[in-house]
């Protein structure tokens, strides 16, 4: 067994879709009122599917927590510590909220925002 892909159960697609392409450069190519997206990031499937959409086809209601959470990272690599600060600023201005700002690790530079979706990216 291989891993595939990785899935993210979403509130607000148009959002989501709005961040994903055009702060995070994902290749997203579905309109802003789609139900599901397919995307392929540096050779990992991802997918986007509208929570309300997944509570139907599977005839039940899910919790989905709320506020701040430690529920799952997204990691993305940069090249350089200088380059992890311009995506850091860029995430912020485009609605992400910090959690900490870039500090140099030992094992590198980290970046952390809390995304939309209240999910933590590190830029490494």
């Amino acid at each position: 067994m291989r891993l595939d892909g990785y899935g993210l159960f979403v509130k607000d697609m148009g959002t989501m879709i709005q961040f994903y392409r055009d702060v995070l450069s994902f290749e997203i190519k579905e309109n802003e009122d789609t139900d599901i997206v397919y995307l392929l990031k540096d050779g990992t499937l991802f997918f986007l599917y509208r929570r309300r959409d997944f509570e139907k086809l599977t005839d039940r209601k899910y919790e989905y927590l709320k506020g701040v959470n430690g529920h799952s990272e997204m990691a993305l690599y940069v090249d350089t510590y200088e380059e992890v600060d311009v995506q850091y600023q860029n995430a912020v201005a485009h609605g992400a909220t910090s959690l900490l700002e870039p500090t140099t690790e030992p094992w590198g530079g980290s970046g952390l925002a809390l995304l939309p979706i209240r999910r933590e990216i590190s830029l490494r």
